[in-house]
């Protein structure tokens, strides 16, 4: 992943906003890298946390590929009538994924492990901000923890008090995955939020997480 870190490093700044213009401009760079992922051999004989890194590192490269491929763009959602992760088109091993398949198919389901949220990126404004390094086995449960506590008490994503939380669409959409919710944010809470909360949603902003528009 060294490549791929130092690509990170490059293009995409500490708030997790991508140069997409650039990226396009020395697309060769990004292709190589897509071209390591495509020709990985990930298998179940892997340890748990190198076949979890290596599935969240290539949900977002081919991320970052789709966007860069159809680059100029508002939203992801502008592709395939905002269906773009259902598509196939990501082929690894000789198997053809859709990014679905990845995040539901193997992350979700293989590992449960709700701190993925905050690490896959789908290209949003209101997308956990993308990690400008690779995600890596042995440092994996510190990096999961690092975002998940950032994207948590960050008040774009969050508003939190003791009694009211105004939340990420991603606790609503995915909450079977977190168990009881209050007791997942007082993990990594800054404040102590109580059982009786109110609990309302942000709207999603789907603009692309683009440096451009900065």
């Amino acid at each position: 992943y060294t490549l791929y870190t130092i690509f990170l490093n490059k293009y995409v700044n500490n708030s997790g906003d991508v140069n997409y213009a650039s990226i396009k401009s020395n697309i060769g760079e990004l292709n190589k890298i897509v071209s390591i992922f495509e020709q990985s051999k990930p298998t179940k004989n892997w340890s748990k946390n190198d076949q979890l890194a290596f599935w969240i590192n290539a949900y977002n490269v081919f991320t970052i590929k789709l966007i860069t491929d159809n680059y100029p763009l508002k939203s992801i959602q502008n592709l395939a009538g905002g269906k773009t992760w259902d598509i196939k088109r990501i082929k690894i091993n000789g198997t053809i994924y859709s990014l679905n398949d990845i995040e539901n198919d193997i992350i979700r389901s293989r590992f449960k492990d709700a701190r993925i949220h905050f690490a896959l990126n789908c290209a949003a404004v209101s997308c956990p901000p993308l990690f400008n390094e690779a995600y890596r086995a042995e440092q994996l449960d510190s990096q999961l923890e690092s975002q998940t506590k950032k994207f948590i008490n960050n008040p774009k994503y969050q508003k939190l008090t003791s009694l009211k939380v105004t939340l990420s669409k991603i606790f609503d959409w995915y909450a079977l995955d977190f168990g009881i919710k209050i007791d997942f944010l007082n993990k990594y809470s800054k404040i102590k939020i109580e059982y009786g909360a109110t609990t309302v949603y942000n709207e999603y902003d789907w603009s692309l997480n683009d440096i451009k528009h900065k």
